[in-house]
């Protein structure tokens, strides 16, 4: 199978290329045409084909245009529209030029014989493996234009939920850098003057005054190698998380946060609960469901839960027991589960359950923003105090001896 460059006008006249595999350039060819192209040039690609590769990798794709992708192919299908022709049509419409090579790509290996699912296996930074997994079970069952709407539903929870933690999470970030940068700015250029002040006239400064003017000095002279460290452990760090060990550590570490971890923890089961139910419901096996939840829960410490779920299920047991061995997952969150299990609604309990954290995620990130804002100025507050009192200190002594 050899690659190939094309150029083409689509059916509005508009040009558009790309890089396709083919036996030969006469197939290529009447793919091209029966696709609805107008060919004006076919080439081998050669070794330019690296320079696309790694420019089409590079190419982001939202996932606000996945979620339009699912609608779209979701509505195509139900209207009774062939693949093919939905798929084409939709390659037209896109904008997004990365998405758009794809689903040319795609149209092709369909054409071709490919099923869908197997089409997309060869994107997988495009095409998650629950996308593919459940679009398998859809073209098994003849329910794929449900599957892909289930698809897009979750997409749009999935983002949602991922939106509303991200900002969340922003928000604390954000008054930390802020109040970092005050307290910087004060021990950099404030107490060194003041020090400069006091070291003139001859009064002794408190321990504590001189830990910080140090400290400013040391910031103020030797700043680039303070970013350098900070970069070098910054670099270390990413570096040790990549490590199955370190993951780990950094994702318990994450869950153990006295504010944040309880937020982590309820998005990382909602995605859980609603993951499983709605690959459940597509039809795709329970031990295939908890391979793949494996890897798109999110927290290498709720992941080894569900390895030891999957085990668990391999041999015999419910989904509900290991979890409660864990200890990881809360009390009312199992014994949903295990109710489902028992009366055969499984599926119907874990979107129950997904709906319960997804309305506690919301409410955990009101309780933050209100909460966080206070806290912060009251901690603020007293770092800002105690800097001040440094400053106020050697100043009473100041005074002392200019009345002698």
């Amino acid at each position: 199978m050899a690659i190939y460059r094309y150029k083409a006008r689509d059916q509005r006249g508009k040009s558009v290329g790309g890089i396709m595999d083919a036996p030969s350039q006469v197939e290529l060819a009447d793919r091209l045409r029966k696709m609805g192209y107008v060919i004006t040039g076919i080439s081998p690609a050669g070794r330019a084909i690296n320079l696309d590769k790694l420019f089409l990798r590079f190419q982001h794709i939202k996932p606000e245009d996945m979620i339009l992708f699912n609608v779209q192919l979701s509505n195509m299908v139900d209207a009774g529209l062939a693949l093919l022709t939905a798929l084409r049509t939709i390659s037209v419409q896109t904008e997004n030029k990365a998405l758009k090579k794809v689903i040319e790509d795609i149209s092709v290996r369909v054409e071709s014989g490919s099923s869908l699912s197997e089409a997309m296996q060869n994107y997988p930074r495009c095409f998650s493996k629950l996308m593919v997994s459940m679009i398998r079970a859809g073209e098994a069952s003849g329910n794929l234009g449900l599957v892909l709407k289930r698809l897009a539903d979750f997409g749009e929870s999935e983002l949602d939920l991922r939106q509303k933690v991200s900002s969340a999470l922003l928000y604390p970030a954000v008054l930390s850098v802020a109040a970092t940068a005050v307290i910087i700015f004060i021990v950099t250029f404030i107490i060194p003057k003041f020090a400069e002040i006091f070291s003139k006239v001859g009064v002794p400064l408190p321990l504590f005054t001189r830990i910080l003017n140090v400290a400013g000095l040391t910031i103020k002279n030797y700043w680039y190698l303070l970013i350098l460290g900070i970069v070098i452990l910054l670099f270390g760090v990413r570096i040790y998380i990549t490590t199955q060990n370190g993951r780990l550590r950094f994702d318990s570490f994450k869950l153990s946060i006295p504010i944040t971890g309880p937020l982590i923890r309820k998005a990382a089961i909602s995605r859980f609960a609603r993951t499983l139910a709605m690959l459940s419901a597509s039809g795709v096996h329970i031990l295939e469901s908890l391979e793949i939840l494996e890897g798109t829960i999110g927290n290498e410490v709720l992941a080894r839960v569900i390895t030891t779920v999957r085990e668990g299920v391999r041999g015999g047991t419910k989904i509900s027991e290991p979890l409660k061995i864990s200890g990881e997952f809360p009390p009312d969150t199992v014994q949903m589960i295990a109710a489902g299990e028992e009366t055969g609604n499984l599926d119907g309990m874990l979107n129950k359950t997904a709906d319960l954290y997804d309305a506690a995620v919301s409410y955990s990130i009101k309780r933050l923003t209100t909460l966080l804002e206070p806290l912060f100025l009251v901690i603020m507050g007293c770092v800002v105090a105690v800097i001040m009192a440094s400053i106020l200190a050697p100043m009473f002594d100041l005074v002392k001896v200019m009345r002698r």
